[in-house]
């Protein structure tokens, strides 16, 4: 199997802990990856990549592409190089489809990337909002998330599978976010259904974690009592 890397700025264990504030330029982010998800500087908003081009999803719902000079706390990118296609003609909830790609991913023990390209009869998302420091907690911030309803739309889902002994460094499962095709709306993804589509899979194997080095990442305490609630908070599936 060819080697595929994944590049991630960060934990999620450190965005938990409330560390927002960026520590790489996403116009290094783009010397690691055309591929990908995360978020910005002082938590605002959602990132989605793919064919090289660097999306900034607001909290109000909206699109831009991104400047290179803006940053980031937490993201994981890669170069994508579709290893499997597959066409899918039915309609399917994001339960069955996560099912479909159960069964087209080589080992639930390596990195994948996704990517969807399709119509979508409905896509829910949700877009963490600015923060100001102090930071609260994560889990704080996403009670006041805003969320938002596309319907009969075309557009594209990035993301990633990320096996169950990575759960912290990133989030464990499914991870994806959404634009339209108009480019102008997107968010993380809750929940979706594709009326028919396309499904690609890139396979990682290896992955790349670029830690912090500011005072605030070097003295945070990042023991989280509970992980597994907090990610799925953070998720939207608590």
């Amino acid at each position: 199997m060819d080697s595929h890397v994944i590049y991630q700025a960060s934990t999620m264990v450190a965005l938990l802990s409330g560390l927002y504030d960026g520590t790489v330029t996403f116009g290094e982010l783009k010397k690691h990856g055309d591929f990908g998800i995360g978020t910005f500087h002082q938590l605002d908003g959602e990132m989605i990549a793919f064919d090289g081009e660097f999306f900034h999803l607001y909290p109000d719902g909206t699109a831009q592409k991104v400047s290179l000079d803006e940053s980031t706390p937490f993201s994981s990118v890669t170069f994508f190089e579709q290893q499997q296609t597959v066409p899918l003609n039915r309609a399917v909830t994001r339960q069955e489809l996560e099912k479909v790609l159960d069964d087209l991913v080589p080992s639930p023990n390596l990195f994948h990337a996704i990517r969807i390209d399709g119509h979508f009869r409905e896509v829910h998302t949700r877009t963490v909002p600015h923060q100001d420091k102090p930071y609260p907690p994560f889990v704080e911030v996403t009670k006041s998330q805003p969320s938002f309803d596309f319907a009969d739309v075309d557009g594209v889902i990035a993301g990633f599978w990320t096996p169950a002994f990575a759960q912290g460094i990133a989030v464990a499962g499914y991870h994806l976010h959404f634009i339209n095709e108009a480019r102008d709306g997107g968010g993380h993804v809750m929940d979706f259904v594709l009326e028919q589509g396309t499904i690609s899979i890139c396979t990682c194997t290896d992955f790349q974690l670029a830690l912090p080095q500011d005072n605030a990442y070097l003295k945070q305490d990042l023991s989280v009592a509970d992980l597994e609630r907090d990610i799925m908070i953070a998720e939207g599936s608590y």
